[in-house]
């Protein structure tokens, strides 16, 4: 089967039970301060589960596109993936544990769909703790479903208990489900989540509970069902293999890897872990660079985790004996692959490729260097205390050689060292670095704690952007943007820096228009009476998505009325009165062709 037919076929089932299909968010979350990448497709519906309507009604179901950071030390695996396709499908306070169970059950093993074996699936389900009960419904609808009490574990939190998201969110206990990829007559009678040839494929998220700010547990008003499951570890399942790299959304990249190095895949275990390493990496750098909100490399936030995947893959590019420019080759293979499914990446190639070159040009100089200081500084006892090598020496490799932290953590492991991270730190504040070295670490301060200053600077980021096409012309489009408790920022194109004159002009106009308390309206239709309107927005969605769209302005009062007409989710505030007075503190590059303003509202 092939991947497009898989998609198509779980949209197609949750539709058959009554789900809207609605398209994939963005990877880079423009409302949501409080984490990096859009880890699931739960991120982007948080206000839904929490009781918001969602036009697409209470059933919906879509392919989300996924990054997850904290899996970057375990590619190199068979199984693992930074950026994902997870299918997932919802209950916004609808339908609840049975039909969850029962409707992916159905999907896995009915002849009219997948037709999975049977006797090779096991599921988890939450053991209970002092925050909540033993999951009894769920253990006892599998074994009504027909999987044997020895294959259903009971686990604890860390394995079974999903979100939030962010710091404080919904979240609950979740069932997840297994399959059997090794020998069919050897499938074990009973399920150990220990053995690799268990693969987890499906998590059902039973979202009855809302962590607060003090983490304490307290029930959401309305019950939710959250569901994922991983395309690609689908995919490998249903085509009989073991191995997610063997299957048609990595393949093409791994023959490309193998003719640039000269080596094969599977020749050694270094060689297959690199080849799987660069081929995850650049495909993830391919989907953050080509997102409606793609971000460049930088030293900062989304930038940082970007550049540490490049240039990882550029790492073990030349250790598996590739010599040239070969960043760019990868990310034209994965475009190849992916532009029908994805269109923003093939309109966006040519910033995708200039940047994946700039990058690896910048760091292939510096990384034969860079190397060659490791070896004198992980041969320098002086440089180290006992088998820790000390922080300066790692930020000196930072700073002048271009690797990050977690770089040289995984050299000096190999050579069974270990590196001072909190004299790292001290090193990088002392030189007033503004690089985000925990790149896992969350920005504090976000939506639920600040949730009326978000939707003023969050509406204020409509008007700015709008006043910029005003401005500076309607070339200008948005290439991502960030709230934090105190500030906007917004990135668009533009190929220079703005005057004074022109800052002014979109600071007049921003707050001429907060000065004329324009009202605020929202409306649902169809993406496509959406383009018939000229709502601004990325269509990259082929399916019937119903959206909202913001208008800010007197659309009765004919179109020279409307100052800003765009497709978003919000939150935003009802009239432009309650902004107060709208200030740019900053304009500079982001990355070739890319400004970012920064701004306040006082």
């Amino acid at each position: 089967m092939k991947a497009s037919e898989l998609r198509q076929k779980y949209l197609n089932f949750f539709k058959e039970k009554g789900h809207t299909i609605i398209p994939s968010a963005s990877l880079i979350p423009k409302e949501d301060p409080t984490v990096l990448f859009t880890t699931a497709g739960m991120h982007p519906l948080v206000p839904y589960l929490l009781g918001e309507k969602h036009p697409g009604g209470q059933r919906l179901v879509n392919v989300q596109k996924c990054i997850r950071t904290v899996d970057i030390e375990s590619v190199g695996d068979p199984t693992h993936n930074t950026f994902f396709e997870m299918l997932g499908n919802w209950s916004l306070g609808d339908y609840f544990k049975k039909e969850a169970l029962e409707w992916s059950w159905e999907f896995l093993t009915s002849p009219q769909w997948l037709s999975l074996e049977k006797g090779r699936m096991a599921a988890s389900v939450f053991a209970g703790d002092q925050d909540a009960l033993f999951d009894q419904e769920a253990f006892n609808l599998w074994k009504e479903i027909g999987i044997s009490e020895k294959r259903i574990a009971k686990l604890p939190k860390v394995n079974n208990w999903w979100g939030p998201a962010g710091e404080t969110g919904p979240c609950g206990p979740d069932s997840e489900i297994f399959y059997w990829v090794g020998d069919e007559n050897k499938a074990p009678a009973s399920f150990n989540d220990d053995n690799d040839l268990w693969v987890e494929i499906w998590n059902n998220v039973f979202m009855e509970y809302n962590k607060k700010a003090d983490g304490a547990y307290e029930r959401l008003s309305q019950q939710n069902v959250d569901t994922g499951m991983g395309l690609e570890r689908l995919l490998m399942i249903f085509n009989g293999l073991d191995d997610v790299y063997k299957t048609e959304l990595f393949w093409p990249l791994i023959v490309k890897i193998q003719v640039l190095s000269g080596k094969q895949y599977g020749q050694s275990k270094e060689i297959t872990k690199a080849m799987r390493i660069i081929a995850d990496h650049l495909r993830a750098a391919t989907f953050i660079l080509g997102d409606e909100n793609g971000v460049a490399p930088s030293n900062v936030e989304q930038g940082y985790v970007l550049r540490r995947l490049i240039r990882r893959a550029i790492r073990f590019g030349r250790q598996i004996g590739i010599t040239g420019m070969f960043t760019t080759m990868i990310a034209e293979e994965t475009i190849k692959i992916f532009r029908e499914t994805y269109p923003e990446i093939g309109k966006n190639k040519d910033f995708i490729v200039s940047q994946l070159f700039n990058e690896e040009e910048k760091f292939r100089g510096a990384l034969e260097k860079g190397l060659k200081e490791f070896e004198k500084v992980a041969g320098d006892r002086s440089l180290a205390e006992g088998n820790v090598l000390v922080g300066q020496a790692v930020f000196r490799l930072y700073d002048t050689y271009g690797f990050p932290v977690e770089m040289t953590k995984e050299l000096a492991e190999e050579r069974g060292l270990q590196i001072d991270e909190e004299g790292f730190k001290n090193a990088f504040l002392k030189h007033q670095e503004l690089s985000r070295a925990g790149a896992e670490q969350k920005f504090k301060g976000g939506l639920a704690d600040h949730s009326e200053l978000t939707k003023k600077l969050h509406t204020a980021t409509h008007l700015l952007l709008a006043a910029l096409r005003q401005v500076l012309g309607p070339y200008v489009f948005q290439k991502g943007s960030n709230i934090t408790a105190d500030r906007l920022r917004l990135d668009f194109s533009h190929d220079r820096k703005m005057v004074k004159e022109e800052l002014k002009q979109v600071e007049d106009l921003v707050n001429e228009q907060i000065k004329k308390d324009l009202e605020v309206m929202v409306s649902e239709m169809s993406l496509e009476e959406a383009k018939r309107e000229e709502a601004m927005g990325v269509f990259e969605s082929k399916y019937d998505e119903r959206v909202k769209v913001y208008t800010i302005g007197n659309p009765s009062a004919g179109s020279g009325q409307v100052f800003s007409k765009e497709i978003c989710g919000g939150p935003h505030v009802e009239r432009t009165r309650e902004l107060g007075k709208f200030r740019i503190i900053k304009e500079e590059a982001s990355s070739a062709g890319v400004r970012r303003i920064k701004a306040v509202l006082e």
